[in-house]
């Protein structure tokens, strides 16, 4: 129970559960998908990943930031609705100048605290960064040290994926051509992670989509393996239960401190930059406390 009346407000980049945001009135900030024939809608809220998907063979659309107004709506409507602060958690800021847009917007405000937080994450990690906060208002910290407590938290949390294609990631501008063309010539695939600062890097490189996840499940249990007590999450483009529960099966085997495992499709806006074929995980440290 959020007694202490901080509202928790993201974007639709961090891919929080839709049921753990109803159940907690996490209130969800899209971001816009937008086409050349000048459409454009909120992302996943009308369109879906399915729909971006089934419209890649006729283009590749673009991405844009919530709106000033929007992230004012968003804390507006939290104060209306009797909080009293607000805890913003947004995508990496390395990726995206959405969390820019929502400190400007935050110093806006009149007697209503805000603090907003970089995850240096993306997807379903960026996610269980929100819902740290979550856990961590509803638990009683004061609010001035959600801050310090949520910047932790970014820094114990991984992310790492993979695609089939490069061509997504190459069109947006997320990997130079070098990478690009070298993919495509050897079939190499790429492993990337956010680094300290929350850009994309290449943390491996594996010849193969088979290797690639071997690859990702090496990397993402070294990660989760320095904490007695560790979360992770998975999260595939297609929602295929057989890959979930291969690769769920091969992190429990790996991870002796393992305590949940969380699964997640990817929001329309991070399909847009990837592609069709992504599969991702990370962990993060279960804080004691």
């Amino acid at each position: 129970m959020n007694e202490q009346r901080i509202a928790i407000i993201t974007d639709s980049g961090t891919d929080v559960p839709s049921t753990f945001a109803s159940e907690h009135d996490v209130r969800v900030v899209p971001l816009r998908i937008n086409y050349s024939d000048g459409s454009s809608f909120q992302s996943g809220v009308d369109i879906t990943s399915d729909e971006v998907i089934r419209r890649f063979g006729q283009e590749i659309p673009k991405t844009s930031l919530p709106s000033p107004q929007q992230v004012l709506s968003a804390l507006e409507g939290a104060r209306a609705d009797g909080y009293v602060a607000a805890v913003i958690v947004t995508i990496s800021a390395g990726l995206s100048a959405t969390n820019q847009t929502c400190r400007l917007v935050a110093g806006q405000m009149e007697d209503f605290p805000v603090t907003v937080v970089d995850s240096k994450s993306i997807g379903l990690m960026a996610g269980m960064v929100v819902q740290r906060a979550v856990e961590l208002v509803e638990s009683g910290v004061p609010f001035s040290l959600l801050d310090s407590r949520l910047r932790r938290c970014a820094r114990e949390t991984s992310v790492f994926f993979a695609v089939k294609s490069l061509e997504y990631l190459y069109r947006g501008g997320r990997i130079n051509g070098t990478v690009y063309r070298l993919g495509n010539a050897l079939n190499i695939k790429p492993v990337l992670m956010c680094d300290d600062a929350g850009y994309y890097v290449v943390a491996r490189k594996a010849r193969g989509w088979n290797k690639a996840l071997d690859t990702m499940v090496s990397l993402c249990s070294q990660q989760a393996n320095q904490f007695a007590r560790s979360r992770v999450g998975i999260c595939c483009s297609s929602n295929t239960s057989e890959l979930f529960d291969r690769l769920e099966e091969r992190l429990r085997a790996a991870i002796p401190g393992l305590v949940e495992v969380q699964r997640s499709g990817i929001s329309p806006d991070l399909l847009v930059h990837t592609g069709p074929d992504l599969v991702g995980m990370g962990a993060q440290a279960v804080e004691v406390g």
